[in-house]
């Protein structure tokens, strides 16, 4: 009989299967950059993860005239276009999907990017056939540290927050997982830190896909096809 309650896996995407962190980070400092505003690269790099609106709140101040940040985006946007063709995924993380479909978990990508953007990530990763949902900034009504993505991809893919692991590289994406009770798996190839990542909440932490796959037996990836699931 069909699993009525699958197990599954929520995997972010930029920064932690495909390797945009700093090309994000390069972006924004430009279109920044255009409209005078001079911000450190080490202050943006550390605000990726956010959605736009919190990460230009983060970066600016919430005090600012807002009529501009539909220009900032743009621009931002624009500058990132210019790398679509050359994304590379980050070491194996192609394998790591479809490793955890071969374990019977859902796969779904957990995404806020423009949907624009999405076609050019899945592009890169090159794993269609494995992932089994696919998320958007559409799909979200706040960005994260705030849960909304992950409930919007927990919906459309039909599991359970109790019978999931979400993957991401961000300590904003540490946060939101916890916001539903939902483990994470922090990955340190996006740039951030092993021990901030721990520090904020992951359960575990692992250097990249490849590190993850390596040590996918012992994850708590694994524990979800467990008989005794206590992931948590």
């Amino acid at each position: 009989m069909p699993d009525e309650n699958p197990p599954g896996v929520l995997f972010d995407v930029d920064g932690t299967l495909v390797d945009t962190t700093y090309l994000h980070t390069v972006s924004w400092w430009e279109a920044l950059r255009q409209a005078d505003h001079r911000v450190p690269m080490a202050l943006i790099h550390r605000s990726i993860g956010m959605g736009s609106d919190k990460l230009l709140d983060h970066l600016l101040g919430p005090e600012r005239d807002r009529n501009a940040d539909g220009r900032l985006r743009d621009a931002h946007d624009s500058l990132f276009a210019e790398y679509w063709e050359r994304l590379s995924p980050l070491p194996r993380a192609a394998d790591l999907l479809r490793a955890c479909a071969a374990r019977g978990l859902r796969v779904v990508l957990a995404t806020s990017a423009a949907e624009h953007e999405v076609r050019a990530l899945r592009a890169a990763l090159d794993a269609d056939e494995v992932i089994d949902t696919v998320t958007s900034s559409a799909d979200a009504r706040e960005s994260k540290p705030a849960p909304d993505i992950l409930v919007a991809a927990l919906q459309q893919s039909g599991l359970d927050a109790a019978r999931v692991v979400f993957v991401g590289d961000s300590v904003w994406d540490v946060a939101a997982a916890d916001k539903l009770d939902i483990p994470c798996v922090g990955l340190a190839c996006g740039g951030t830190s092993r021990a901030e990542l721990a520090d904020a909440g992951a359960v575990a932490v692992y250097e990249d896909p490849a590190d993850l796959l390596d040590s996918l037996a012992d994850s708590a990836i694994a524990a979800l096809r467990r008989p005794s699931t206590g992931h948590r």
